[in-house]
């Protein structure tokens, strides 16, 4: 284990998942593989109906909580009202951490007190056996990328007081105006430039539909212009 500070803080790591049994636990040994501790993990079961709930009870380490309405941004906002950590940091149900995600992410945030969250890169990879989806673009396979994405949040749990919680009207892109709305707000984050996260591609991605994705990112966008001209 990688020490962080003499007096190292709890992290809650939140995974949001629905019917998510194929990939579960290899995305769950790869936080309990994490070189930080204290953390907990906080499975958040939209409802599954196949082995997802079996597999999350099945880890001591899990505290599982059930849905009881549906959608991506009520399951981290569920999440986040059940996490006991004073950081938050998040993992789909398919992806991979390495080993010294949180540790490095952790370090930062208790080496400059005035950054409010941290994010990382990370790179995609593709599933074996799977073709493409429709709407991936196969370029972004095997690229170092920085992610604003919900994988490579690492932050502080006060922060979501102050951007508040993620908007339960977006069906896709809840996290693109989360973001958007902390940028506009500017909230004190950087960017760790490593390669912490393994996002994995495959024929049942959620984000895959690209016409919905694309929609809900239009929405977002407009929003973050509308709150600019307010504050102006």
């Amino acid at each position: 284990m990688t020490p962080v500070t003499p007096a190292t803080p709890l992290v809650s790591v939140i995974l949001a998942v629905r019917n998510g049994d194929r990939y579960l636990a290899t995305a769950l040994d790869s936080v309990l593989a994490s070189d930080y501790r204290p953390l907990e993990v906080v499975v958040v079961d939209g409802q599954s109906s196949d082995r997802t709930a079996e597999i999350a009870q099945s880890y001591a380490e899990v505290r599982y909580v059930r849905q009881t309405q549906l959608g991506i941004a009520n399951a981290y906002n569920l999440g986040i009202a059940s996490a006991q950590g004073d950081f938050i940091a998040f993992i789909s149900h398919d992806d991979r951490w390495e080993p010294h995600k949180l540790s490095t992410q952790m370090r930062y945030l208790l080496a400059h007190s005035n950054v409010q969250y941290t994010v990382c890169q990370f790179r995609y990879f593709l599933e074996s056996g799977c073709s493409i989806p429709r709407g991936f673009k196969p370029d972004l396979l095997d690229q170092d990328l920085v992610g604003r994405i919900m994988e490579t949040l690492v932050a502080r749990k006060s922060v979501f007081q102050s951007v508040g919680l993620f908007n339960e009207a977006y069906q896709l892109a809840e996290d693109v105006d989360w973001y958007a709305r902390a940028k506009d707000l500017q909230i004190p984050m950087a960017v760790i430039p490593e390669v912490l996260l393994h996002k994995r591609v495959h024929d049942h991605n959620s984000s895959s539909n690209a016409q919905v994705s694309n929609q809900a990112l239009l929405q977002a966008l407009r929003q973050s212009i509308q709150r600019q001209r307010q504050q102006s």
